[in-house]
């Protein structure tokens, strides 16, 4: 049966909903912190989609990165809820949008920026440390029993090979590639023609837009009434802390998670 036409007095302002991704994307997740996962963000995304009937999904993306795989979990379930539902999605930077955060924010429409915000960081990255000597000084001996040749890889108690080197950049380039090929597919000929876009630089508020990593400097409220109208209402999506996080029953996984976390946040001065 088609749909009644909806009478004046009973319609309603259009509702956007805004979706807030904040933190650290995977990693933490893992170890008992607060890591943007896609399993963990699928019932508020598919919430934000799906009810209320709204006329758009805003995200509020505050992330220093994380996961790739997580990240292109979580926006490639955000682009079929979009194509399902063919609403509209728009992204707005907070502090930073950086490496799997941008991720996150090319899987809206547009991306609006303030003008401080930090965006970028197309590049993938693995830190790690090495204490073969410290290991030799304390006269500690390292036993490690492998079936598979490439089975013990980058050990941090013995010495690098060069071979694992080589072995680590090989898979880097692939997830690399992955991530440009979907900035490519999102921004398309918004992206300007400069060889610094995809070598891990970041770009700050205007130089962001300027590149075409983003489409204006804007905040939600007024960007969201410019486009819907002064009386659009908005409905903030988060998510709720784990029970056993907010009791502090889980303090080792939050310590290391923390940890994680600010190494993340502080490589962009945050």
């Amino acid at each position: 049966m088609p749909r009644r036409p909806a009478l004046p007095f009973l319609s309603r302002p259009p509702r956007v909903s805004v979706l807030r991704l904040q933190g650290t994307i995977g990693g933490a997740g893992r170890i008992g912190g607060g890591g943007l996962t896609d399993a963990g963000l699928a019932p508020l995304v598919e919430r934000a989609f799906r009810r209320g009937r709204p006329a758009a999904v805003a995200l509020v993306v505050n992330s220093p990165g994380g996961s790739p795989v997580q990240s292109s979990l979580i926006a490639a379930r955000i682009r079929r809820l979009a194509a399902e539902t063919k609403l509209p999605v728009h992204a707005f930077v907070e502090d930073v949008a950086a490496s799997g955060g941008y991720w996150l924010a090319c899987a809206a429409d547009d991306i609006w920026a303030d003008d401080s915000s930090i965006l970028g960081s197309i590049g993938v990255i693995s830190a790690s440390f090495g204490f073969p000597e410290f290991l030799a000084r304390h006269g500690i001996e390292r036993r490690v029993h492998t079936a598979g040749g490439s089975k013990s890889f980058l050990d941090p108690f013995r010495p690098e090979k060069p071979e694992d080197v080589d072995r680590l950049k090989s898979l880097q380039e692939q997830i690399h590639a992955s991530f440009i090929a979907h900035v490519r597919a999102r921004r398309g000929d918004r992206l300007a023609a400069r060889d610094d876009l995809f070598t891990g630089e970041v770009f700050v508020g205007q130089g962001a837009v300027e590149a075409g990593l983003a489409d204006g400097i804007a905040h939600p409220v007024p960007k969201l009434k410019e486009l819907y109208g002064d009386k659009v209402r908005m409905t903030v999506l988060a998510r709720r802390r784990p029970l056993l996080r907010r009791i502090g029953t889980e303090a080792a996984g939050q310590l290391i998670g923390a940890a994680e976390e600010h190494a993340l946040w502080s490589r962009y001065g945050l």
